[in-house]
């Protein structure tokens, strides 16, 4: 009888194993809003990319970086792409979370401001939309005030979230002015909103999002976040492959038509504004942190280690 019982037992493991070996892990993924610089999460989501490497993600949208940050601490989600000042900051308070492959390295916005407001001397006074007062698009307002020939307490800075919640504030004129990634940019444009150019003329290095994990969990799961980043560059490569196939994709999930998603791609090759093979490069970096300097959230005598908030092992291992 027991050696029937063994017996069964094994037929049963037997016809199990290939449904567990099919099993794919759920992992959450954050990011702030339905921007250009994700598509290659949806692009490795939608062909499959993902699932070859034993992956079911969950992408979830945020429309708050700081929220991203907390829910990573909290294990909520396990991996974000985000902006990258408070994984910094964390880093030089000894903190557990690190950058492991680039995203944006160059700030694809462009910016937006009322009709009525033509130059940047006309911002004097007004109130500039951003995602957040600690990171992102709210260190770059100092530029534009620079390049308005006022000071920075000349203008009023609100939080009001990520770049779908800035359009929608223009639209009701509750802020007059915000930095727009495309393709909202170019609807900005086509409702008559005044675009007065590319923050990239006065920022042209910056990190601006990264992928980003919990050291913790990334030790115990290193098998998992390879495989991670080993489908996520494959979706940046097929994106830039297939311009057609991704203004399709772009046009959904961007919320957007897929003349304006395809104009995305082609500026985004045009100002090189993604890391092709998702990797971190200094220059961009050392602009964060030395903005993250002159905003007071770092001091002046603190240099510069990236190893405090950097680890590209996991990166390096995905490309082998």
């Amino acid at each position: 009888m027991r050696g029937m019982i063994r017996i069964l037992a094994a037929l049963l493991a037997l016809a199990l194993a290939p449904l567990a070996a099919n099993a794919e892990t759920p992992l959450r993924l954050g990011v702030v809003s339905r921007t250009i610089f994700y598509l290659p999460a949806w692009t490795a989501e939608q062909q499959g990319f993902f699932k070859a490497a034993g992956i079911e993600p969950k992408i979830e949208i945020y429309n708050d970086t700081h929220k991203i940050f907390t829910d990573l601490k909290a294990g909520t989600i396990q991996i974000g792409i985000s902006s990258i000042e408070t994984v910094i900051e964390d880093g030089y308070k000894g903190g557990s979370l690190r950058l492991v492959a680039g995203s944006a390295q160059r700030p694809p916005h462009f910016i937006i401001a009322q009709p009525e407001i033509k130059t940047f001397a006309d911002l004097k006074g007004k109130t500039i939309g951003v995602v957040s007062m600690h990171e992102g698009t709210t260190f770059f307002v100092k530029d534009i005030a620079k390049a308005g020939g006022f000071a920075l307490a000349d203008v009023k800075v609100e939080a009001v979230g990520g770049s779908p919640a800035r359009a929608r504030l223009l639209k009701e004129r509750k802020i007059d002015a915000g930095l727009q990634p495309y393709p909202l940019s170019y609807e900005a444009e086509a409702d008559g909103f005044s675009n007065l150019g590319p923050i990239a003329n006065m920022v042209p290095d910056y990190q601006f999002t990264a992928v980003m994990v919990d050291s913790g969990w990334a030790a115990q799961n290193r098998p998992l976040l390879v495989g991670f980043l080993r489908a996520l560059r494959k979706g940046s490569d097929y994106m830039f492959a297939h311009p057609d196939v991704s203004a399709e994709l772009g046009a959904k999930e961007l919320r957007t038509s897929p003349a304006n998603a395809k104009r995305a791609l082609e500026d985004t090759v045009r100002m090189d504004v993604m890391a092709r093979d998702l990797s971190l490069n200094d220059r961009s970096l050392n602009r964060v942190f030395t903005t993250m300097q002159d905003a007071g959230l770092l001091k002046r005598d603190t240099a510069y280690d990236r190893s405090k908030f950097v680890d590209e092992s996991y990166l390096a291992e995905s490309r082998r």
